[in-house]
C-alpha cells in the first residue's frame, strides 16, 4: 500500500520544488485536468493503459518519488494508480488522498490549461 501524503506535505514539496524531481500525477480525465489541477502535476488518466502511458510520458526511474491524486478522499482512481505503479516495481509511490478537494479546502491555487498558451 502506498504511503499517504497530506495537503501540507505536498504543498511544501511543490514550494521547495526547484528542480522538481517529484512526479506529481493527476489520474483524472483530461477534461478535469484542463479545468484545474495541482500545480506541476502531469495528467495520466487512470485506466487499463495507465502504466503504459506513465512509462511512455513520464519515464521515471523505479525509485523516483511519485505522488498520485484524484478528486477527493472518496475517489479510488489514485489508489488504483498507486497500486499499479507499485506492482510494476516503483518503490517510492505516495497517494495524495485528499486530492483536488483537499487542495481547494486548504485555499491553495490551482493551475489550468484553459486559456493558457503553454503546452507544458
Amino acid at each position: 500500500m502506498a504511503k499517504v501524503i497530506t495537503t501540507e506535505e505536498l504543498k511544501k514539496k511543490i514550494d521547495e520544488g526547484g528542480d522538481f524531481h517529484l512526479h506529481l500525477i493527476d489520474v483524472l480525465s483530461p477534461n478535469s485536468y484542463e479545468g484545474r489541477h495541482v500545480p506541476k502535476a502531469k495528467n495520466i488518466p487512470n485506466g487499463p493503459d495507465f502504466l503504459e502511458k506513465f512509462e511512455k510520458e513520464i519515464g521515471a526511474p523505479k525509485d523516483a518519488e511519485i505522488i498520485v491524486y484524484c478528486s477527493s478522499a472518496t475517489c479510488m482512481a489514485s489508489v488504483q494508480a498507486a497500486s499499479t505503479l507499485e506492482k510494476a516495481g516503483y518503490t517510492n509511490v505516495a497517494h495524495y488522498k485528499d486530492g483536488i478537494a483537499g487542495w481547494q479546502n486548504a485555499g491553495y491555487k490551482f493551475s489550468s490549461l484553459e486559456g493558457s498558451a503553454s503546452g507544458g
